[in-house]
């Protein structure tokens, strides 16, 4: 008599994508954090094909999934207490980079713990659809270069990952300045923030 002995199948490992890069993928798996580049495979048989800025595309004994940031494929049951967490990882110049929104919109955010408030340039303002020349109130900025007209407005929800937030205030530049959205004090102050080591780790403040 023949006896075949077949190793049972590997439990499919829960797995979150914290940060991406080009070709290269900060990841949660089975709990645990760890950088992943293209063509490398996990001590839990996850393997990196590809990635860039939007998303990660990861293979599991022969099956691949495309993942986006803070998104996880699993099973598990995330209770209502449990404060929601977002981990970011630097940029190659040591900038943070996080994906939210703001009222809906889908926003880039660079965070900004010198920033008193959130801000954004008067292009950015528009594209999010806020009429902060009637509905802002005016202010002066002082910026490395000098003095700068901005409008203060109270944006109803931001969210980052999925911690969200409601009734921020923010700052509106009537220019082209900051280049980017920045994550002020007005939203941070508001979770809980914390580094280990490169890492900063956002999370809900119940």
């Amino acid at each position: 008599m023949l006896l075949l002995l077949c190793a049972p199948a590997q439990a499919e490992p829960e797995i979150a994508i914290i940060a991406l890069f080009r070709n290269a993928v900060l990841a949660r798996i089975d709990g645990k954090e760890q950088m992943l580049r293209a063509g490398e495979t996990t001590a839990q048989g996850v393997r990196l094909i590809a990635a860039d800025s939007k998303e990660a595309v990861l293979e599991f004994e022969g099956v691949r999934r495309t993942y986006t940031l803070n998104a996880a494929i699993s099973d598990s049951y995330q209770d209502a207490q449990t404060p929601h967490t977002v981990t970011i990882a630097p940029d190659a110049q040591g900038i943070y980079w996080v994906n939210g929104s703001i009222k809906g919109f889908q926003v880039k955010f660079l965070v900004d713990t010198g920033a008193t408030l959130i801000s954004m340039n008067r292009t950015h303002a528009r594209r999010l659809n806020l009429d902060f020349k009637h509905k802002g109130e005016p202010a002066i900025s002082k910026t490395a270069s000098g003095d700068d007209e901005v409008y203060v407005v109270m944006l109803d929800k931001v969210m980052v990952g999925d911690i969200q937030v409601r009734d921020v205030r923010a700052a509106v530049h009537d220019s082209e300045f900051p280049d980017e959205i920045l994550l002020g004090n007005s939203f941070l102050q508001q979770v809980s923030m914390h580094r280990e080591g490169a890492l900063m780790t956002l999370s809900d403040r119940f």
